[in-house]
């Protein structure tokens, strides 16, 4: 097992690091911007190390400073977290040629899943079913609108290494096609540094499925069920809940053992989370995310698992702690995403944290940095915090929600815990009747007003 970990990521995911690390008895480095000298997993490593200024790009996104960091530290191994370095090869094998454990899959996995094109076609290959499409980027205009034709409008056009809804554009007719194509490369040419796009069949009313699996590097794969991230604004998640209220045990059961399987026949190995959009009872890859995700709390309230334990442990060469006869689901799990942003207009609200009262009682779990007297930077993502409820049914988990809502305290920023409040009280919530156009809609209505 390691002894010293750096993490290299920011805010409320290294402190939730930094917590797994310590209570398996690993030292851990802190690597942070001249903004985050005082958050809260800065202070509570047992080393830190400033990498640069505030700027993502001169300090979080700067491989050279964190190797050098983990080098004078004599840390054994890196955690990238989400975002930033996550899903980046070439940082995973420069970790790899220091000497270092990268803790995440192999170099290969991140390249290929990185690629959406490459990623669709691997998923063809080990039989996961995928939404119907371009079978690799779109040269010309002339092969999009053959390609639409074929499979029908409207169509999605997406960017080949997109992600966060950046080159990303619908097309519903033939006349459509030439605007969308030149925005959607445009955009990915100024996100992602190349302007490949693919297209895919536009679906009406799908939800967002994903699967969470954990996979080591002796051949063990398991899933750990589903979590419903339909709810998104701009393709940008806002809450998630575990299990989905719109699968069966049936279907919870086929599309985890067709995810594990993908993962064992792909030879993946790490934690990693592959997403569907599911429609009229069929489910269609989308993507597969190779890395920690935001929303991992809610299958650890529901499964007992600690996902950030199990990947420092597959890093180290452990097998899995468990079998998926050992995975049992129980209760119902929800995660709301607390913005520093105004709840109406989501302008970003940075400043000074004047007072913080985090909720709690049984089953109410709080992952955040956040404290009184701290400062928000506004050089970053504006996740502050996020909160975590389970109940032994899902109406259990709603009121025990709606409860945990009303005591949480942020004062001196706007946050997005008016919104939520609001939101878990709409019928359609209630009734888990929503798809993934259901909160776009519901916050331009409320803008309106």
């Amino acid at each position: 097992m390691f002894e010293k970990i750096l993490i290299a990521n920011r805010g409320e995911i290294a402190l939730r690091i930094h917590r797994a690390c310590r209570e398996m008895g690993i030292h851990t480095v802190a690597v942070h911007s001249t903004a985050d000298a005082d958050a809260m997993h800065v202070r509570l490593a047992d080393e830190s190390v400033c990498i640069g200024p505030p700027s993502s790009k001169d300090s979080y996104l700067n491989m050279p400073a964190i190797l050098s960091a983990a080098t004078i530290t004599g840390a054994d191994a890196i955690h990238p977290g989400v975002g930033f370095l996550s899903e980046n090869a070439d940082f995973a094998n420069m970790v790899a040629e220091h000497g270092l454990a990268f803790i995440g899959p192999d170099p290969q996995h991140l390249r290929v899943m990185g690629d959406k094109v490459a990623a669709k076609a691997t998923m063809k290959e080990v039989g996961v079913p995928v939404v119907p499409g371009s079978e690799g980027a779109i040269e010309t205009d002339d092969e999009a609108w053959r390609v639409a034709e074929e499979i029908g409008y409207p169509v999605l056009i997406k960017a080949a290494a997109g992600g966060g809804g950046r080159g990303m554009k619908v097309a519903h007719g033939r006349d459509e096609m030439h605007d969308a194509l030149r925005l959607a490369r445009n955009e990915a040419r100024n996100a992602f540094g190349h302007d490949a796009v693919y297209l895919e069949k536009y679906l009406g009313h799908p939800r967002h499925i994903e699967v969470q699996i954990l996979a080591d590097k002796h051949g063990n794969v398991v899933h750990l069920g589903e979590r419903d991230c339909s709810l998104q604004r701009r393709h940008q998640k806002l809450l998630e809940e575990a299990p989905s209220p719109a699968l069966n045990a049936e279907q919870r059961a086929w599309i985890g053992n067709r995810a594990a399987e993908a993962a064992r026949k792909m030879g993946y190995h790490s934690a990693g989370t592959l997403e569907f959009l599911y429609e009229d009872g069929e489910f269609f890859f989308i993507e597969m995310n190779t890395r920690l995700q935001v929303e991992h709390p809610v299958t650890e309230a529901i499964t007992g698992v600690d996902i950030v334990r199990e990947q420092i442990r597959i890093a180290a060469g452990m097998p899995l702690g468990m079998s998926q006869d050992d995975v049992h689901i129980q209760g119902h799990a929800v995660e709301c995403r607390i913005n520093a942003e105004n709840p109406r207009t989501f302008a970003p609200s940075p400043g000074v944290v004047r007072d913080y009262h985090a909720p709690g009682g049984l089953d109410v779990r709080v992952d955040s940095g956040l404290y009184g007297g701290y400062r928000i930077p506004p050089y970053y993502d504006s996740l502050v915090a996020k909160l975590i409820v389970r109940g032994q049914t899902r109406n259990e988990c709603l009121m025990r929600l709606r409860r945990a809502l009303e005591e949480f305290v942020i004062e001196g920023v706007d946050t997005t815990i008016p919104l939520h409040q609001q939101l878990i009280g709409e019928p359609d919530f209630i009734n888990g009747n929503y798809n993934i156009h259901w909160l776009q809609r519901y916050v331009d209505a409320l803008s309106a007003e």
